[in-house]
């Protein structure tokens, strides 16, 4: 058995996809459905740039999907995957879009166009500038917690974001808030990175980006998923349609629980996780969180052939 991993934002390229877009005729298919949906080329931001327009939240989103999706559908109907073999899928924030998708609770079209929708409300809810989002190193998640419940915020917000993996651990909120808390983290020498974000995500900054997204989410139909998928939210697996669009709405200013959610689908005997979208970010987490397992990242038809070999063995 095997579960699979789909990326967030922060791992997209221009011209991340691009082999198999050159390669299958149903990427070239998947990636001029996403251009006419969205009424604008996203298909040639994604191979060709420009960076500063892929890196818009509301192209990044729609456009790390686009990628995740022909990279599945390829390793499903090119390389013949057997989908028996699939135990769980987990995405990372928008990455769970990309799970509803494989697994047909969510139609690619409808996934394609509330992550674009997603993406513009998200930079909406909080003027650029405005907001702020840290990476707080080498510190466990009860530390971190305990830390804030003592830090003196009386005002602005400062909340943990992601739950990435023992030593990386996200916080957002407004930027003096931030500003305030790096200080206090530097004077007891504990290392922060601030991150080049557009707005401060999964935070309750982001309620009126939810509000609009609940709304946009209760139009559009969705099925029970064909695998359980492992939900951001309470780090478990959910089965049922109206209780997915309850989370996604809910995903939009709450922490996202992603080594919370690799612990989960361990503890239920998984051992061999595939990350399939771009770059090698979550089997990066993975490793950092989970020991003795086997994680692969599909990024290249290459990594394709890899990993059939692997699974022969």
């Amino acid at each position: 058995m095997s579960s699979l991993l789909f990326p967030g934002q922060g791992s997209q390229t221009v011209g991340m996809g691009t082999e198999f877009y050159n390669s299958f005729n149903i990427v070239k298919k998947i990636f001029r459905q996403a251009d006419e949906k969205l009424k604008f080329p996203i298909s040639k931001m994604i191979l060709e740039g420009p960076t500063d327009q892929l890196q818009l939240t509301k192209n990044t989103q729609p456009a790390i999907l686009t990628v995740s999706y022909s990279i599945f559908k390829v390793l499903k109907e090119e390389f013949g995957f057997n989908q028996k073999s699939i135990k769980f899928l987990a995405g990372h924030s928008l990455g769970e879009y990309s799970c509803l998708v494989c697994s047909e609770a969510l139609d690619f079209n409808d996934a394609i166009y509330l992550l674009h929708e997603r993406g513009k409300a998200m930079q909406k809810a909080v003027p650029v500038g405005e907001g702020s989002m840290i990476a707080v190193l080498g510190l466990k998640i009860e530390q971190i917690k305990s830390f804030l419940k003592n830090f003196d915020n009386t005002v602005g917000v400062c909340e943990i974001a992601n739950d990435n993996a023992d030593g990386q651990v996200i916080i957002s909120g407004d930027k003096n808030s931030i500003n305030i808390l790096q200080n206090e983290l530097k004077k007891k020498k504990i290392k922060s990175i601030s991150l080049k974000v557009s707005a401060p995500f999964h935070c309750s900054l982001m309620r009126p980006a939810a509000d609009f997204m609940k709304e946009k989410i209760s139009q559009i139909n969705f099925k029970n998923p064909l695998y359980p998928i492992v939900n951001n939210v309470t780090a478990k697996p959910e089965y049922e349609a109206n209780n997915i669009k309850n989370f996604l709405v809910e995903q939009i200013f709450s922490t996202v629980r992603w080594r919370e959610s690799l612990i989960y689908i361990s503890k239920e005997g998984e051992t061999d996780f595939i990350e399939i979208g771009p770059g090698k970010i979550l089997s990066g987490m993975l490793k950092r969180t989970i020991k003795n397992v086997n994680s692969f990242s599909i990024n290249t038809i290459a990594d394709i052939k890899n990993l059939k070999n692997e699974f022969k063995k």
